[in-house]
C-alpha cells in the first residue's frame, strides 16, 4: 500500500478535479436553483476542444485556453438560448431539459465527424518539473493541476469578494427580484455566472484528459453525477462548501480503496456517502440550515 503521505497527495490532486467540474455548477444552483447536468456536457466539449487544438498546434497552454473560451460560451449559449426561456417555470422543467441537453450533446460527440464512439489519446508533455520527496511523488501533469486549482480558486474569490460582478452575484443568490430591483441587470450576471463556470468546467476537461490520457464523447458520465454529489455535500450552491466537499470525497475515496480494497467500485463510494450525509445532514455538510 502507498504511504499516508503518497495517499493525501493523490486525494488533494483528484480533489482539485473534482472542483473545477462541480463549482460551475454550485455557481449556477446558487443564482437559478437549477441542477446543470448539462455542465457534465461542457465539460466533455472543454477536452475535445483542447485536444483539437493540441493535435493542431501542439501548445498546451493555448488549447487550455481556448477550450477554456469554448466552454463559456457554451456555457452562456445554453442559458441565453434555453434556461432563460424557463427561469420561471417549476425547476423540474429545467432539469429536464439540461438532462436532454447532455444526451443530445453526448449522442452528437459520438459522431464519427466530431470524436465518435472511440478514445483518443491526450499526451502532453510539461516542462514543469515533477516533485519526488520520501514523502510522496508528484509527476508534472499532477503539479500543473495543482499550481492551476490555486490560479483559478484564487480568481474565483477575489471575483466574488472583491468585484462588483461578485457583489452582484452574492445578491442574485439571495434574492433575484430585489437584485433587480436595486438596478443589477440580471440577465448579464446570469450569463457571466455561466461564463465563468462553465470555462471552468472547461479546463477540468482538458486536465482529466491529459492527466489520464484519455479524451472520449461519454467522458462526461462520471462527473455528471461525481458534481452533483460534491455540490449536494457542500450545501447546495456554497461555493466553500464545494471546495471542502471536493476534497474531502476524494480523500475519502482514495484512502477507502487504498485501505479496503475494492470491495465497492470507487465511484460507488461518493453515493455511499451522498447517502449517510442525506440520512442525517439533508442539507448538506456546511449548508447554514
Amino acid at each position: 500500500m502507498a504511504s499516508f503521505g503518497q495517499l493525501l497527495a493523490n486525494g488533494i490532486v483528484l480533489g482539485c478535479i473534482y472542483i473545477f467540474i462541480a463549482i460551475g455548477l454550485t455557481m449556477v444552483y446558487g443564482i437559478l436553483k437549477i441542477l446543470h447536468v448539462a455542465h457534465a456536457a461542457i465539460y466533455t466539449i472543454g477536452a475535445a476542444v483542447g485536444l483539437v487544438v493540441f493535435q493542431l498546434c501542439k501548445n498546451f497552454w493555448l488549447a487550455l485556453l481556448l477550450a477554456m473560451l469554448a466552454s463559456g460560451v457554451a456555457g452562456v449559449l445554453v442559458y441565453q438560448g434555453v434556461y432563460r426561456r424557463v427561469l420561471n417555470a417549476p425547476r423540474i422543467v429545467p432539469l429536464i431539459i439540461s438532462i436532454g441537453l447532455f444526451t443530445v450533446a453526448q449522442d452528437l460527440l459520438q459522431k464519427d465527424w466530431l470524436l465518435g464512439p472511440y478514445m483518443h489519446a491526450f499526451p502532453v508533455t510539461l516542462d514543469l518539473p515533477a516533485i519526488k520527496t520520501h514523502l510522496f511523488n508528484l509527476t508534472s501533469i499532477e503539479v500543473l493541476i495543482l499550481i492551476l486549482a490555486v490560479i483559478f480558486l484564487t480568481a474565483v474569490y477575489l471575483i466574488l469578494t472583491k468585484t462588483r460582478i461578485g457583489l452582484a452575484w452574492r445578491a442574485s443568490a439571495q434574492d433575484t427580484e430585489m437584485a433587480a430591483a436595486l438596478g443589477i441587470n440580471i440577465n448579464w450576471v446570469i450569463a457571466l455566472n455561466f461564463l465563468l463556470g462553465s470555462a471552468l468546467a472547461g479546463a477540468a476537461g482538458v486536465l482529466v484528459g491529459v492527466y489520464y490520457n484519455n479524451v472520449y464523447a461519454t467522458m462526461g458520465d462520471v462527473p455528471s453525477y461525481k458534481a452533483f454529489v460534491v455540490i449536494v455535500l457542500g450545501g447546495m450552491g456554497s461555493v466553500t462548501g464545494t471546495i471542502i466537499a471536493g476534497l474531502l470525497l476524494a480523500l475519502a475515496e482514495t484512502f477507502l480503496v487504498a485501505t479496503v480494497g475494492f470491495v465497492l467500485p470507487r465511484d460507488a463510494i461518493a453515493f455511499l456517502l451522498l447517502i449517510l450525509v442525506l440520512m442525517f445532514r439533508p442539507r448538506g455538510l456546511f449548508s447554514r440550515g
